[in-house]
């Protein structure tokens, strides 16, 4: 027997639209019904207005806010010719709009993506090169990159990532911090801190050994190997890979999930689970401190002219023993 024949255009996945009528192959994996059967049809996505948003994120200027189903938010990276690289800006926003997530009750499920098909590209150079030259914004940088991990942690709503093209920086916290992180085929993760003449700290020393293991976290921190999307999935460090054109719409699909979800279940399930990420905060905390011990030195600042001139750095500086 066949599904009824439809009247309006139904947007889900064929396999999903199946489920819902009762039929698909023997075995089907069938997403649970409070998931799907019951959840609401989704809603035009809309920029939201001053109106719509409370003041607490109207603050974040270098983020655009949008609401593409009901108690689902958005947020949108944007540093227009820069690939939404985080400059002073954007890196204060990132470390700050988690606690405004989590305090407003209308949002159930934060999306983080980037504009015009870019996540990140990264920190702003001037950014890096302010950070080596004047020690206050190094301490307020280091303070906002602490802060951006341990809200995204504890954040009691889930936060969805969609992530194409380059995933590197600021940007890349918060996208591998995600409860559910999905990157296109084509998208090119990078942790590049050692290129630059710092260490690997931030998030990558507690997220990517948890994510891959140790032996991959290794050779991707030390080397800076880029990493695609399909390959990021294979290793464990990205919760799916699709199609780059599907990212959006994956994102937004599991997102309302979640939203139709038990609320108390799925937030205590995410606080438990992320115990293993605060049962690491030492080790954070010192690798944190270690990079931001390497912006004081010299071997940054050939980081930074190597990538400006588009070359290999060569590095002199002291080594630490």
């Amino acid at each position: 027997m066949g599904p009824a024949p439809r009247h309006r255009r139904d947007d889900r996945p064929r396999a999903l639209r199946a489920a819902a009528a009762g039929v698909g192959p023997p075995g089907a994996l069938l997403p649970r019904p409070c998931a799907i059967l019951s959840r609401p049809p989704p809603t035009r996505s809309r920029r939201v207005s001053p109106t719509d948003v409370p003041d607490r994120y109207a603050r974040f200027a270098s983020l655009g806010f949008e609401r593409p189903s009901e108690h689902v938010l958005r947020i949108v990276m944007r540093a227009p010719g820069k690939l939404n690289a985080a400059g002073h800006e954007m890196h204060r926003d990132l470390a700050d709009v988690w606690t405004a997530v989590d305090r407003d009750p209308d949002i159930r499920v934060a999306i983080i993506t980037g504009a015009d098909g870019v996540f990140s590209a990264g920190g702003d150079l001037a950014l890096v090169e302010d950070m080596a030259d004047d020690f206050e914004t190094r301490i307020r940088v280091h303070r906002e990159a602490r802060d951006l991990v341990y809200n995204v942690i504890n954040c009691s709503k889930p936060v969805v990532s969609a992530m194409q093209g380059p995933a590197v920086g600021a940007g890349l916290v918060a996208g591998l911090l995600a409860d559910v992180s999905i990157a296109g085929r084509s998208a090119r993760i990078i942790d590049g801190h050692t290129k630059l003449g710092v260490a690997a700290g931030d998030h990558a020393a507690i997220v990517w050994p948890l994510l891959c293991g140790m032996a991959k976290a290794k050779y991707h921190l030390l080397t800076c190997e880029p990493l695609s999307g399909e390959e990021a999935e294979r290793i464990g460090l990205v919760s799916l890979c699709v199609d780059d054109d599907r990212v959006d719409d994956e994102a937004l699909a599991v997102a309302e999930r979640l939203a139709a979800g038990s609320q108390s279940a799925i937030r205590w399930t995410k606080y438990a689970l992320n115990n293993w990420l605060r049962s690491a905060g030492p080790a954070f905390d010192a690798s944190l401190a270690l990079e931001f011990l390497g912006f004081d030195g010299p071997d940054v600042r050939e980081g930074v002219a190597a990538i400006r001139e588009k070359r290999r750095p060569v590095f002199d500086g002291p080594a630490s023993e």
